[in-house]
């Protein structure tokens, strides 16, 4: 069946537009609350937001939805997207919601859903739930008598931040460290400092002044150079940059030097394993990750397992095959054993733990391996299907035959917007150049042509 309103990530889109308008956000509210009733119990929804502007207006909307089939509200106001998560869970709520469209600009918005456990939906509940928006109003609403209740929740970033504190092993202390923290104006610009400054650090912020409409603008995990600069400047032992909703990060080292979610879950993953807390004997990542990770697991005897791109599906292999580390390359990482979603607080706390247990600098903890030579890019297209296109098709199968078993080719259109994003690596960084080249001429081709 067709998906009309979500996609790899809850629902996204321009602002004040279909699907992010009031109207869909208030169906969204009576569909999902009154698919999730189960019980004679009063039933209660969690609802977060990062700091953009329309997310007062969705707010509204699905408070409206959810208290009119009878559920009752509880809102957090700006909050990391695992803080709802976490949440969700500890306030027994029967639904978790974030308003936030995570890394993208501004104008847009999203909404994404968490079941009773913390977990991002699945497709079947997504489609129940579509099936539901579509319906008719009526048969959702509740008596008059039993309308649900608004109440925000005072004590919520206290909540996280106790929460991303225990995470860390007991007594362990961030004193002596300098931290530039950059929170890319968005959900986390009130907790992570916080909760940085009360393990010990010196914190320096940035991406803390959020108006609206500067949420992960030149700033954030997206756009790192402002805490490069930073860290250059004050001479930080690190940098740690968030995205909007904070369930991704990249870190910068001593140097100013980008450490991806690669390395990050390398670093993570034999710490654990040296300790004896790795489960399962490996990983999970998407296809996007680099070969580079999977080799230098491999040498420690840890396996590699790939999913499509989406926290939502590392999380899903996760729990089928009992791992409790994964992440993407982008700075999603999820520990199983603290959260049921990326989160960039918590990540960065583990790092930190590494960095104070070995007492080395940033950029020895974090510089596990060399990666392989990779390049993505980008095609924007207006219409059509490009990759169905038999000359794109006899391209791309003459790329995976010229990087052969020593690279890897991915070739995907994106789930949030009108792009197809071509990747290759392998050894040889000039046929990977060559490769992706080609790729996305011929996919501009293909596009124009549909136009």
């Amino acid at each position: 069946m067709t998906r009309r309103y979500f996609g790899t990530d809850g629902i996204r889109g321009l602002a004040n537009r279909h699907p992010m308008t009031s109207e869909v956000a208030l169906k969204v509210g009576m569909a999902a609350g009154k698919l999730f009733q189960n019980g004679s119990h009063r039933h209660r929804v969690v609802i977060g937001k990062d700091t953009r502007l329309s997310g007062y207006m969705l707010e509204a909307a699905l408070m409206s939805g959810f208290t009119s089939v009878g559920m009752d509200v509880f809102l957090l106001g700006p909050m990391p997207t695992p803080a709802v998560a976490m949440l969700t869970r500890s306030l027994r709520a029967d639904l978790g919601v974030m308003i936030s469209a995570s890394h993208n600009r501004s104008n847009d918005n999203g909404i994404k859903l968490f079941d009773p456990d913390g977990y991002k939906l699945s497709d079947e509940v997504e489609l129940e739930i579509e099936q539901l928006i579509d319906g008719p109003a009526e048969p959702l609403l509740a008596p008059a008598d039993r309308i649900g209740r608004a109440t925000r929740v005072d004590s919520a970033q206290e909540r996280y931040i106790e929460f991303a504190k225990r995470t860390l092993p007991k007594n362990l202390k961030l004193n002596g460290l300098r931290i530039v923290i950059d929170c890319a104006h968005g959900a986390a610009y009130k907790v992570a400092p916080e909760a940085l400054w009360e393990l010990g650090a010196e914190v320096i912020k940035i991406g803390v002044d959020p108006d609206g409409h500067n949420i992960n603008y030149k700033c954030g995990s997206t756009a790192p150079d402002a805490l490069i600069d930073k860290v250059r400047e004050v001479r930080a032992d690190i940098g740690i940059a968030l995205d909007g909703d904070a369930d991704r990060v990249v870190i910068v080292d001593e140097k100013g030097n980008i450490v991806d979610g690669d390395q990050l879950m390398a670093v993570i993953a034999e710490s654990w394993n040296r300790r004896g807390r790795l489960s399962a004997g490996g990983v999970v990542a998407t296809v996007m990750s680099n070969l580079g990770l999977e080799r230098y697991l491999k040498d420690h005897g840890l396996s590699l397992a790939r999913t499509p791109v989406g926290d939502r599906y590392v999380v899903e292999h996760m729990r089928r095959h009992g791992y409790n580390v994964g992440g993407e390359q982008s700075g999603h990482i999820v520990l199983s054993d603290f959260t049921t979603t990326g989160d960039g607080l918590v990540s960065s706390l583990q790092v930190l733990a590494c960095v104070v247990a070995t007492g080395r600098p940033v950029s020895e903890v974090c510089a596990r391996f060399t990666p392989l030579p990779q390049l993505l890019q980008n095609v924007r297209y207006s219409s059509g299907r490009p990759l169905d296109d038999k000359r794109v098709q006899k391209v791309i199968e003459e790329a995976k035959q010229q990087l052969g078993e020593g690279g890897r080719l991915v070739i995907r259109p994106s789930g949030t917007e009108p792009v197809i994003r071509v990747m290759a690596e392998g050894d040889d960084e000039q046929l990977v150049a060559t490769v992706v080249g080609e790729i996305v001429e011929a996919v501009k081709e293909a596009a124009q042509a549909a136009a």
